[in-house]
């Protein structure tokens, strides 16, 4: 009966894409209908390819797991990007790239201390995962801030620059691949701690085939809705006044990281810090270093221009702060709630910076 019912409740979520799509046949000229029943659409799913990607990493192995995670556990912000590039929105691309990275570092960490923090005098998390991550994040800061520099000294985008890019991308996105070995592999036990068994009750019971087509079924869904999402959002952000910009940094990346979200708050709220932490960092982590280089590669093929690395000014500023901040938190291992306040407030500070940040 209670196996009946979860199911039930993925029929009645996933209705939310047949209301998107007769959204955008029956009212196109509705743009901002169109794109909010895309986001509500887009939760949901999100958050189930999340559930299906944990229960088969427990069945699978930790290897296979980490190839899922890799590949579907940011598949919203892949598919989304990849549709954008076809479109020809490069910019919108980038600015959901840098929300996701400030987002799961700022947002999500900072959420789930506060929720965490409240009861306990302070949390505890591996430091040394924990700081194999920031310096992760530090990396991939790098591998952003140098294309901005390079562009600044060059004097404007020319193949030379584009090549530079392509070829910080493919260091990005070997890094990360070595970086796979390194926590799945060599250094395994380090991380056992990470992720511990959840309750009995709460152990994913249904069998693998149904999780894989639910896997399946949530990816699909997922790429019908985010092509509605991208061809709404530029006629939402007029009608609404909001930049592009704004957008992709704050609309766009809140939604596809809906699943991180919910996961690394409840789990902080029954003290698993270890497994909230290595969320979010482990997040931002594979947007930079995987999903990033991997849309930057893609784009050579399925977008009218490829790619570049060529973050603005703003961007470029917000993701420094936020690997700072988080690298801060990281560095003695604990944490209480008056830091998940101090993470939230940055992340506010930067959303409105965006906000009023002109076109």
């Amino acid at each position: 009966m209670r196996s009946t019912a979860r199911w039930l409740r993925v029929e009645l979520l996933l209705a939310f894409v047949p209301a998107a799509l007769l959204l955008r046949y029956l009212a196109p000229d509705r743009h901002v209908w169109i794109f909010a029943a895309a986001v509500l659409a887009l939760l949901p799913l999100a958050g189930y390819i999340g559930r299906a990607t944990e229960a088969l990493a427990e069945r699978l192995g930790g290897g296979i797991g980490g190839l899922l995670n890799a590949t579907f556990g940011n598949a919203t912000e892949l598919i989304i990007g990849a549709l954008a590039l076809r479109e020809g929105l490069p910019d919108l691309v980038k600015a959901s790239l840098t929300g996701s990275i400030i987002g799961n570092v700022l947002l999500v960490f900072g959420a789930a201390a506060l929720a965490g923090g409240l009861g306990r005098p302070v949390q505890k998390f591996n430091r040394t995962a924990a700081g194999l991550g920031t310096t992760m994040l530090l990396l991939s800061a790098v591998g952003l801030i140098v294309p901005a520099v390079f562009h600044h000294l060059a004097r404007g985008r020319g193949a030379t620059e584009l090549k530079l890019d392509t070829e910080i991308a493919v260091v990005l996105l070997a890094t990360y691949c070595v970086s796979l070995v390194f926590t799945l592999k060599t250094h395994r036990t380090l991380y056992g701690a990470a992720l511990p068994p959840a309750p009995r009750r709460q152990r994913h019971a249904a069998p693998t085939r149904r999780w894989i087509l639910l896997l399946v079924g949530a990816t699909v869904a997922v790429a019908v809705v985010s092509e509605i999402l991208v061809g709404a959002v530029a006629e939402t952000a007029r009608v609404l006044g909001w930049t592009e910009l704004f957008v992709g940094v704050v609309v766009v990346a809140v939604v596809g990281n809906a699943a991180e979200h919910y996961s690394a708050v409840t789990l902080a709220a029954r003290d698993q810090m270890d497994a909230a932490m290595a969320i979010a960092v482990g997040s931002s982590t594979q947007i930079a270093l995987f999903v990033g280089p991997a849309l930057v590669l893609l784009s050579y093929v399925i977008a009218p221009r490829p790619m570049d690395l060529l973050f603005s000014m703003f961007e470029l500023v917000a993701i420094a702060v936020a690997v700072l901040s988080i690298a801060f938190i990281a560095h003695d291992g604990e944490t209480h709630w008056m830091e998940g306040v101090q993470l939230l407030a940055i992340y506010v500070v930067l959303a409105l910076g965006f906000y009023f940040l002109p076109a």
